[in-house]
C-alpha cells in the first residue's frame, strides 16, 4: 500500500471547502455570514450546527463536534485521516501522488478501510458478471431489462449479478489478495461450524447500498426462484448498520435539497423505477420498519416528507407507525396512496416524469386526512370501535413536538370527527405530558445508570460509603424532575397570575343556584382530582398564596394590604428612631 506525500495533502487542505464538504451530508441555510442546519452527529430538532465558509470550520454548539473539513468527514463517516484526505481528493479531482508505505503503516491501515475495499472489489465483481457472462446476461441484465429498467439506470444504482456458483467471489478475491476475513465479516461469504466457506448471494440479481458519501457498505440479492427466500441482505457489520441508512439517498440527497422534499418508499425496485421516470428524491427503507436512525437522516436534508403507499389496507395499517415516527421528529407528513393494484415500481413505469408529478401534487393529502379515512373505514356505526380509532389519532397528534402545530391539528380534528375541541385539546396535551414524562424518566434511568456504571468500573476498589456518597452526590429524580417541570409550573402560574381572577364560566351548586367559576378556581379543582403538585416550592407558594387573594374581594384585599404597609412603615420609623 502507498501514502499520500504532503504536497499532495496541502492541495487537498488548500482546495476543501467547508460549506461545499457538509452540504453534502446536512441541509444548510444561509444565516449572514455563516450557514446553519441540524447537527449530523447527535439528534436534534432545532438547528445548532454552524459554518463558517470564512474560517473554513463547522461546530455544534449542542455536542460539540466539528472542526475542518478533514475533521468533519473523519467523523462523519468513521474514516481515518488518510481515507478521508482521499474522499476529498476525489470530491474536488486532485491527483493523488504516493509512496510506498512501510511495513508499520501497513499496519496500521484500519479494519474499517479493509472492509470498504473488499466490498467495492464485489460492486465491480457482479457488474462484471452482469455485462460480461452469459449467465449473467441471460438471466441477470434479461431480469432488469423485462422489469423496464434501462441501462442507464443499471449504471446509475451499480446493479449487478452473483453467479450461481458456491465460491465464485470468494476465489475471485482470494486471487487478487483480499483477505478472507474481510469477506466474511462484510457478509459477502458465509463460514459454517465446519469451516467451510462460500458465497452468501450466489444465483442472485444485485443491489448495492452506498452511504452518504458513496461508499459501498452492503448488498441486497434477489432471487429469480420460487423456493428460497427472495431477498438476503448483508448482516450488521462494522461498516453497515441497517437503522442508519436508506436505499437510493446518495443517489437522491441533492434532489431532496433542490425539492426541499423526501418521497418515501418502500423497496429497490421503487425506487429505480421513480428515479428512471424522473422522481428523483425518493429513497427506501428497503423493506424494513422505519427506524428512528433513518428518520433523523431524512430531516438532514429536509422537513417535508411524502409517505407512497400502495392499495393494500393491511400493508397500510401495519405501517401507519411510521407516521407517528416521524411526526415525532418534526417532519410535515404528506401521504399518497396508489390506485388499486400499483406499486410504486409499477405505477412509475406507466407514466412520465410529468404525469408523476401532477398525480403526486394532486393526490397526496394530509396524514390526519388520510389516516382518519383509512381507519374510520367500516366503523362508522360502531360507537366503540370509533373511539378507539380518536384515540389513536389522537395519539398521533400527540407526538407532534411544535405546540403551533399540534394546536392547529388539534382545531382539525375536532372538525373532521365532529368532536368539541376542548375535548380534544385536553386528550392531547395529556398524552403529551405522558410521553415527555416517559422520556425524561428514561433520560434519567439512563443517567443513573450511567452513574453506577462509573462507581462500579472504577480501577481503586470503592467502599460501600464512599460509593453512597458519591451516589447521593448525583442530582437526584426529583430534582431532575422540578427542572423539567419547571417551564409547564412557570405557564400554569402565568395564567393563574393573568387571568386567574377572571370569571371562566357559570356552575350551580347543590340547591341549582348558579355560582360564577374563575380560572383560578378551575385551575385549583383540576389539580386536585389529579391529585397533581407543585414540585417547585417557589411556584407553589406563589400558587398559594394567589389562592388566598383569590378569596378576597378587592375591597378585602386592599384594606388586608394598606393594614400590612401601615406595618412596615410602623417598623421603618421605629427602627429610624432607635
Amino acid at each position: 500500500m502507498k501514502k499520500i506525500d504532503r504536497e499532495t495533502v496541502q492541495r487537498i487542505l488548500d482546495a476543501a471547502d467547508i460549506v461545499e464538504v457538509v452540504s453534502d451530508f446536512v441541509h444548510l441555510k444561509r444565516r449572514g455570514s455563516s450557514y446553519l442546519g441540524l447537527c449530523p452527529f447527535h439528534n436534534e430538532r432545532t438547528p445548532s450546527f454552524s459554518v463558517s465558509k470564512s474560517k473554513n470550520i463547522c461546530k455544534c454548539f449542542s455536542c460539540g463536534k466539528g472542526g475542518s473539513p478533514v475533521n468533519f468527514i473523519m467523523e462523519h463517516e468513521q474514516m481515518s485521516y488518510y481515507e478521508a484526505l482521499r474522499y476529498l481528493a476525489r470530491k474536488y479531482n486532485i491527483e493523488i501522488k504516493e509512496h510506498e508505505m512501510s511495513d508499520k503503516e501497513r499496519e496500521e491501515e484500519s479494519e474499517r478501510e479493509s472492509m470498504l475495499a473488499v466490498n467495492d472489489f464485489a460492486l465491480k465483481h457482479f457488474e462484471k458478471n452482469l455485462q460480461e457472462t452469459d449467465d449473467g446476461r441471460d438471466i441477470g441484465l434479461s431480469y432488469f431489462l423485462d422489469r423496464g429498467i434501462n441501462e442507464a439506470s443499471i449504471k446509475k444504482f451499480r446493479l449487478g449479478y452473483s453467479l450461481e456458483k458456491s465460491n465464485d467471489l470468494l476465489n475471485a478475491a482470494k486471487s487478487r489478495g483480499y483477505n478472507e476475513k474481510y469477506l466474511i465479516e462484510t457478509g459477502l461469504c458465509i463460514k459454517t461450524d465446519q469451516g467451510r466457506v462460500y458465497d452468501r448471494f450466489k444465483g442472485r440479481v444485485m443491489f448495492p447500498v452506498f452511504s452518504i458519501s458513496g461508499k459501498v457498505i452492503a448488498f441486497g440479492g434477489r432471487t429469480l426462484k420460487k423456493d428460497v427466500a427472495k431477498y438476503v441482505n448483508s448482516p450488521e457489520s462494522l461498516i453497515y448498520k441497517k437503522s442508519y441508512q436508506l436505499y437510493g439517498l446518495y443517489q437522491a440527497k441533492q434532489a431532496i435539497v433542490k425539492h426541499d422534499k423526501c418521497i418515501l418508499v418502500e423497496g429497490y425496485m421503487d425506487v429505480i423505477s421513480m428515479h428512471q421516470s424522473g422522481i428523483e428524491n425518493v429513497v427506501a427503507s428497503s423493506g424494513t420498519s422505519l427506524t428512528d436512525g433513518q428518520i433523523r437522516l431524512i430531516h438532514r436534508f429536509t422537513d417535508n416528507v411524502t409517505v407512497i403507499y400502495d392499495g393494500d389496507a393491511a400493508g397500510i395499517k401495519a405501517s401507519l407507525r411510521g407516521i407517528d415516527m416521524l411526526l415525532a421528529e418534526g417532519l410535515d407528513i404528506k401521504v399518497l396512496l396508489l390506485p388499486d393494484g400499483d406499486d410504486p415500481d409499477s405505477f412509475a413505469q406507466k407514466h412520465t416524469s410529468s404525469e408523476l408529478e401532477e398525480y403526486i401534487a394532486a393526490n397526496e393529502t394530509d396524514f390526519l386526512q388520510f389516516k382518519t379515512s383509512i381507519l374510520l373505514n367500516g366503523v362508522k356505526n360502531d360507537p366503540i370501535a370509533k373511539s378507539r380509532v380518536i384515540n389513536d389519532i389522537v395519539r398521533s397528534i400527540a407526538v407532534i413536538p411544535n405546540p403551533i402545530t399540534r394546536n392547529v391539528y388539534i382545531t382539525e380534528c375536532s372538525r373532521m370527527l365532529e368532536i368539541d375541541d376542548r375535548i380534544v385539546a385536553l386528550q392531547v396535551n395529556k398524552l403529551f405530558m405522558e410521553r415527555v414524562g416517559k422520556d425524561n424518566l428514561k433520560k434519567q434511568q439512563e443517567a443513573a445508570a450511567e452513574t453506577i456504571s462509573d462507581i462500579v468500573n472504577v480501577e481503586e476498589p470503592v467502599k460501600p460509603v464512599e460509593a453512597a456518597a458519591e451516589v447521593k452526590r448525583q442530582p437526584s429524580p426529583v430534582d431532575s424532575n422540578s427542572r423539567f417541570l419547571r417551564a409547564y409550573e412557570q405557564g400554569i402560574l402565568r395564567y393563574v397570575l393573568r387571568y386567574g381572577m377572571l370569571e371562566l364560566c357559570e356552575d350551580y351548586d347543590d340547591l341549582g343556584n348558579p355560582i360564577s367559576v374563575k380560572v383560578i378556581d378551575y385551575i385549583n379543582e383540576e389539580l386536585k382530582n389529579d391529585d397533581l403538585k407543585f414540585s417547585n416550592p417557589d411556584i407553589e407558594k406563589t400558587f398559594e398564596e394567589a389562592i388566598k387573594c383569590s378569596s378576597l374581594t378587592w375591597e378585602e384585599d386592599n384594606c388586608k394590604n394598606n393594614e400590612t404597609l401601615l406595618k412596615e412603615r410602623e417598623s421603618y420609623i421605629a427602627a429610624g428612631e432607635e
